[in-house]
């Protein structure tokens, strides 16, 4: 019986930088852009010597970067041994199976261990694919001509397959790098395929998680939050602020990082720990990150911007910062203080609008209607009742705080060398915060030239995409979906199929 589970990308509103260090927040949003794993059994019928196998098989297959590649995974010590494919390897992945199958072996008593024993012998057959929105489908579009609105995205096939960069890397041997958004699909990868895998080998029950917001135990999903982040931090080489992998577990909140030091067992299996040994010290680790309930308030919009610079490299732009903050401590603590000071004023903002949209519906409902058609210095004068003068200061104040963050953001990029927030992001943001109806623009996360956010109020969004056209800005079909790692019922490239076949028109 084939397991499918998926995971969100995600989008960094605030705590770009300052999300590295306790005990600063971030809010982070996940999205409807979704990492699919499907985990099956490679073979149904097993020999009778299958018992004194030393071995079992694994396949991992990425249709749309063309791949497949085939593991021996030893039972003894649960590692991974690639013995061919037909691309590089994925070291996310790899992590993520040793890392779940050591979690099965690590929990289970003799009874369970014996019929884990018969299930890895079967093998594992596990495909990943990834929602087109993590990838850039801009020279595509370009290349048949089409605009650069999201309908043209809408056009390309599922799971499209991704394209190379042509650009030469520096160095004649470097692989060129897929083009990406910069939504986490390496985090989304492995939170799904963990997460399928633990759900198939009987760790964790993700069909009792169907709705989050309704669960109470969240311990499965703490579980899957455990190795997820620990698979991706032994992949990536070093441990980062983690919010990624959180979001993709748990999906939009507030967040912030565990302390480093929990995963610091993981580290020392790579000189030769064992895997088990290793897992019990992760699950009984003191994880001490924060989560806290966050969305984006009713009747608000995220939308995504790709300005068709190619991206930048978050960890080289990291690096430049702390550099700076160890040369001059004094001017980077201001700078954080203030910064933090931005964050903490946009979330109390942007936590009474949803607040005053339970309170008072139609008033808020009514107010923002009006405002989205307005441009922002427009929008006190709008509120006509008291309840709806309370939304109009907060509007205007989660505005304002956005403004400082991107003033601080930009002081900060300046200061370190780094461009946060390129004069062309400047200017393209600028413009989007003096349209109708925008509520936010910026460069999320660790900034640079990936993609563009903004919130907008309504049904603004319209003529926000429309002018980003006309700026050689492609709007992305992705929006906010507070959903976080979920069990599917069924192999997404079906359910897209049957989807398309009854949204078909006939004349």
């Amino acid at each position: 019986m084939a397991v499918v589970a998926s995971a969100p990308g995600k989008v960094l509103m605030t705590g770009g930088y300052l999300i590295l260090e306790r005990p600063n927040a971030g809010l982070v949003l996940s999205t409807n852009a979704r990492f699919y794993a499907i985990v099956k059994p490679l073979y149904h019928l097993l020999s009778p010597d299958s018992w004194a196998w030393a071995w079992t098989d694994v396949k991992l297959t990425s249709p749309q970067l063309s791949r497949e590649s085939m593991y021996k995974l030893s039972l003894k010590n649960l590692t991974l041994q690639c013995v061919s494919s037909s691309g590089s390897g994925n070291p996310f992945v790899e992590q993520a199976v040793q890392y779940s199958v050591a979690a099965a072996h690590a929990t289970f008593d003799k009874d369970k261990k014996e019929a884990l024993q018969k299930l890895l012998l079967q093998g594992l057959d596990i495909t990943i694919l990834g929602s087109n929105d993590f990838y850039s489908y801009r020279n595509q579009i370009e290349a048949r001509g089409l605009p650069l609105l999201p309908e043209a995205l809408a056009t390309l096939p599922p799971f499209a397959s991704i394209t190379f960069n042509s650009e030469e890397s520096s160095g004649e041997n470097c692989k060129p790098e897929v083009a990406k958004t910069g939504l986490g699909s390496s985090a989304a990868m492995t939170t799904a395929v963990v997460a399928a895998l633990l759900h198939y080998l009987g760790v964790v029950n993700l069909a009792l998680l169907s709705d989050q917001n309704q669960v109470k135990d969240t311990t499965d999903l703490d579980v899957v939050h455990m190795i997820a982040q620990t698979a991706h931090c032994i992949a990536q080489g070093k441990v980062g602020s983690g919010f990624d992998v959180s979001s993709a577990v748990y999906g939009s909140h507030r967040y912030v990082r565990f302390s480093p030091e929990v995963i610091s067992s993981a580290q020392d299996s790579a000189k030769g720990a064992p895997l088990q040994e290793v897992l019990l010290e992760i699950l009984k680790g003191k994880w001490d990150h924060e989560r806290t309930k966050f969305c984006l308030p009713p009747l608000m919009t995220l939308l995504l911007g790709e300005p068709g610079a190619g991206g930048s490299s978050t960890p080289s732009m990291v690096g430049a910062v702390k550099k700076w903050q160890k040369a001059d401590p004094q001017k980077a603590q201001e700078t954080w203080r203030k910064l933090s000071e931005e964050n903490l004023a946009l979330e109390t903002q942007l936590n009474t609008l949803s607040k005053l949209a339970e309170k008072h519906w139609d008033e808020y409902n009514s107010l923002i209607n009006s405002c989205s058609m307005l441009k922002p210095e427009k929008w006190i004068e709008q509120a006509t009742q008291q309840s709806q003068e309370a939304i109009a200061k907060a509007l205007v104040g989660a505005r304002n705080a956005m403004l400082g963050i991107r003033y601080h953001m930009r002081q900060m990029g300046e200061a370190a060398g780094v461009p946060i927030e390129p004069e062309s992001q400047t200017q393209l943001l600028d413009a989007t915060m003096n349209m109708e109806g925008v509520l936010l623009a910026g460069v999320p996360g660790a900034g640079g030239f990936d993609a563009v956010f903004a919130v907008t109020l309504g049904d603004s969004s319209n003529h926000v995409i429309k002018s980003w056209s006309s700026r050689n800005v492609l709007a992305m079909l992705v929006r906010e979906d507070p959903r976080g790692v979920s069990l599917e019922d069924a192999d997404p490239r079906t359910r897209e199929i049957t989807s398309s076949i009854s949204s078909i028109r006939i004349e």
